[in-house]
């Protein structure tokens, strides 16, 4: 009946509700632990302290090197307040004072601190990509929901004033119907691996590794660990994410997903014998219900304006789009053929055809610069102030779990069919080799 059904609701509401340990209101300072010192977590934490109403009281490192500066740095940042350092984030988590967590570590280790924390009923900020496994980045999206959680993730290019003008374009139709996507980011993170050696005395490098399968250190493991299989994804879910993420919002397909995923690697430059490392030569494609999509680490350079990005190609034309800013071309015209070539080759419309279709005037092309600023990111501190925001009005913010599991989701196959040279169809649950 409805009652039984209310009540239900009620009780899982309450049950819900009795994790969380506060509602804030609007004045309220949020109370924020940084989980990962290094340089993302020490620029994301700066920009959260442009907003007024948070404050950290707790850091958590494995490398005390990082730890230590955080702590003054932190305090200093709120106002001199007290920051609590921590070598283990479930100390952290046990501390009722902490409305939200700022979780800045290696990917292998987003998925654990996630779950962790919303069980724990926190809220959360979470880098992307994602994680570095499918079933990982599973469990975060399940916690979010079961435990009624904000997690944003850090997709920030979605606050951008040049993403969303280049987005209305794309979405209105200026490029007609849209048939190819492609990522392109040129670089990466491998290189050829050098000797074992004991870990520095400022690390704890069984903690380091946490989730993932247990290796002797080397310096590249712990410095360059986006390379690794075992801790990230290299670029292809690196900067990938964040290409696919304008893919998908582009394309409405915000929780949209490949059907298929076929990928062509190759160590070239970099020689890694036990294939630890994502590969440095990469191509990924995938298929989706309507128009395919590919990346590659391969960009054509350009001193005028930078070619990585996004681009989307349609019968019209195509645009490109970075933080950089966005690139219009049209579409060009194919020359007619000479009347005589057209009546030889049967073109010239007889009697009772119809008349050529008359083209519609090309769009215009276009470059938009806009400046792209990693110090005083605009995107970023936009992205942390929807995150406050949500925390207190308990909505989905723009970055929300599960639209950021499925712009981590095809770079996530994309490994996959990387590392088994294989093509992967998705179900909607599971990637199965095909």
């Amino acid at each position: 009946s409805k009652m039984e059904n209310r009540r239900t609701f009620l009780k899982v509401a309450a049950a819900g509700a009795a994790v969380s340990h506060s509602v804030l209101g609007a004045n309220d300072r949020v109370q924020l632990a940084l989980i990962g010192c290094g340089s993302r977590g020490t620029m994301d934490s700066g920009f959260f302290g442009r907003h007024k109403d948070c404050v950290f009281v707790a850091a958590c490192d494995v490398a005390k090197s990082r730890l230590d500066p955080a702590i003054p740095r932190l305090s200093q940042q709120g106002g001199g307040g007290k920051v609590d350092a921590y070598g283990d984030y479930r100390r952290v988590l046990d501390r009722k004072d902490i409305d939200a967590v700022l979780v800045t570590t290696p990917d292998h280790w987003h998925s654990p601190i996630t779950v962790d924390a919303c069980a724990a009923g926190k809220d959360v900020y979470v880098e992307k990509p994602i994680s570095n496994t499918i079933p990982a980045a599973q469990k975060m999206v399940q916690a979010a929901r079961q435990y009624n959680r904000v997690v944003q993730m850090g997709v920030q290019q979605r606050q951008g004033v040049a993403f969303r003008e280049a987005a209305k374009l794309v979405q209105d139709g200026l490029l007609g119907e849209v048939t190819h996507v492609e990522l392109i980011y040129e670089g990466g993170y491998s290189r050829t691996p050098e000797p074992n050696q004991d870990p520095p005395a400022d690390l704890d490098w069984e903690r380091f590794q946490g989730p993932a399968p247990r290796h002797p250190y080397r310096l590249s493991r712990q410095r360059s660990w986006r390379a690794y299989y075992d801790y990230g994804g290299g670029l292809v879910t690196d900067w990938g994410v964040h290409l696919a993420d304008v893919a998908n919002w582009y394309m409405k397909n915000d929780l949209g997903a490949p059907k298929l995923t076929s990928a062509a690697a190759q160590y070239v430059a970099v020689q890694d014998p036990l294939h630890e490392q994502v590969p440095d030569a990469t191509m990924v494609v995938w298929q989706y219900d309507n128009y395919v999509m590919s990346f590659t680490n391969a960009v054509m350079p350009n001193s005028d304006f930078p070619l990585h990005g996004t681009y989307f190609y349609g019968p019209k034309g195509m645009l490109m789009v970075n933080r950089a800013g966005y690139i219009i071309r049209p579409a060009l015209r194919r020359r007619a053929l000479p009347s005589a070539a057209m009546a030889s080759r049967g073109g010239a419309p007889g009697p009772g055809m119809p008349p050529m279709p008359q083209q519609e005037p090309p769009i215009e092309a276009k470059v938009r610069p806009f400046a792209d600023n990693y110090t005083d990111d605009p995107d970023t501190i936009a992205h942390t102030r929807n995150f406050l925001d949500c925390v207190k009005s308990r909505q989905r913010p723009v970055g929300d779990i599960d639209i950021g599991f499925h712009s981590s989701l095809p770079c996530l196959l994309g490994l996959l069919a990387i590392q088994q040279g294989r093509t992967f169809a998705w179900d909607g649950n599971v990637a199965k080799a095909v």
